[in-house]
């Protein structure tokens, strides 16, 4: 517990750019560990890029597949079975551990343990040391560029970078659910977003479609996620923080831009969901196998008109329930051939991605639909955001 305890002192008080050469003291003195590597994972959630690395991305890995991609998909420990290629004994053990916090995967910590220094207690201890880097890389990104331009294979747009910068995370897992969301363009996002906050009573969630091109629809969705925060944090209901941004988006754009927006309150203790739908994102249900679309009463987008009232609907869910909300880049997305992605297309995306953790799908139904779409580059914005509900 010593060396444990050596190594948070030293996570916590090294500089911010210097986490990994404080850590890898720490690794060689208790643990006899002289190699160690860090990697995060990029804003497309494809590749590990080692924090280490020149412009070239040099020693970047697959973030899906190989040792280090296995150990980030599924966050656990991954031991490769021989420290030799001829299969021997001898060398020493490489073990990748997932770099996480709270269910926020962030990247892989690679390291090269002394065969005859590993052993279960080992193993367990490097995973807490791999988490509490998490910790402090969060930290740090307050402080230092260093880690933020590790996971960028190539260059964001303007809007990119404000509607990044606007989430809270990719993923969160408390004992009541996992939850994972992701964008694309990865690289050039514009107006869809996602928020959720939680509390011990309550996990609020809002999916947000700003309207518009480019930096314009980043700032009208900045402003829509910001005054929903704002009511929020106030202590203000669901029905409330639907006004207020409702009024904090016509007050700047006097109903010539809006924000389309699906607001939901889940009660931790019960699974009841207060719902407000204001706007095109929609809810998927799967349950006991069958993918189904709940039926909300449409409202008004958010800013569309001066004084809008909103109404909440309630809708129960239930221990291994999934859901999924997604905005209209993804139903509304073309085929080469103009064929619209359609409900049928969707619901075998969403089947096929069941076995995965919320973490992962939305990366997985994004892929699916470039493959439907025949290529990588979407006209519109995509989001999805995986839900699953274990009450």
């Amino acid at each position: 517990m010593d060396r444990l305890v050596a190594a948070y002192r030293a996570l916590r008080t090294a500089a911010p750019y210097e986490l990994l050469g404080s850590l890898r003291a720490v690794l060689l003195r208790h643990y006899a560990i002289g190699e160690a590597q860090l990697r995060l994972v990029d804003y497309a959630m494809s590749a590990l890029r080692p924090v280490e690395t020149g412009p070239d991305g040099a020693g970047a890995v697959s973030a899906r597949t190989g040792p280090a991609g296995r150990a980030f998909g599924s966050q656990r420990p991954f031991v490769e079975p021989s420290g030799r290629a001829d299969g021997g004994g001898g060398g020493p053990l490489t073990v990748h551990l997932p770099v996480s916090v709270r269910g926020n995967t962030t990247g892989v910590l690679t390291v090269r343990v002394p065969r005859d220094r590993f052993s279960a207690d080992v193993l367990a201890e490097l995973g807490e040391i791999a988490e509490a880097l998490g910790h402090e890389l969060t930290v740090a990104d307050r402080d230092t560029d260093l880690y933020l331009r590790a996971g960028r294979t190539e260059r964001l747009t303007l809007a990119a970078e404000m509607q990044w910068q606007l989430l809270p995370g990719r993923s969160c897992s408390r004992p009541e659910f996992d939850l994972g969301g992701h964008l694309e363009p990865a690289y050039a996002i514009r107006g869809d977003n996602f928020d959720w906050a939680t509390s011990a009573e309550h996990l609020t969630l809002s999916v947000i479609n700003g309207m518009g091109e480019g930096i314009a629809a980043a700032l009208l969705t900045n402003l829509a996620v910001n005054a929903l925060r704002n009511a929020r944090r106030a202590g203000l209901g669901l029905v409330e923080q639907a006004y207020l941004a409702d009024q904090a988006l016509y007050g700047q754009y006097r109903g010539a831009a809006h924000v389309s927006a699906l607001l939901l309150r889940f009660e931790l203790a019960t699974g009841l969901v207060t719902v407000i739908d204001a706007g095109s994102p929609r809810v998927w249900l799967r349950r006991r196998g069958t993918v189904e679309i709940p039926a909300f009463e449409a409202q008004l987008p958010l800013g569309m008109f001066e004084d809008t009232e909103y109404r909440t609907e309630q809708f129960q869910v239930e221990p291994g329930d999934r859901l999924f909300f997604l905005s209209d880049g993804v139903y509304d997305a073309a085929s080469p051939a103009g064929e619209r992605y359609g409900e049928k297309a969707l619901a075998r995306a969403l089947s096929n991605s069941g076995l995965l953790p919320p973490a992962q799908v939305p990366r997985a139904v994004l892929g699916e639909l470039a493959g439907y779409r025949g290529g990588p580059s979407p006209e519109d914005d995509a989001m999805v955001v995986c839900l699953d509900w274990r009450g």
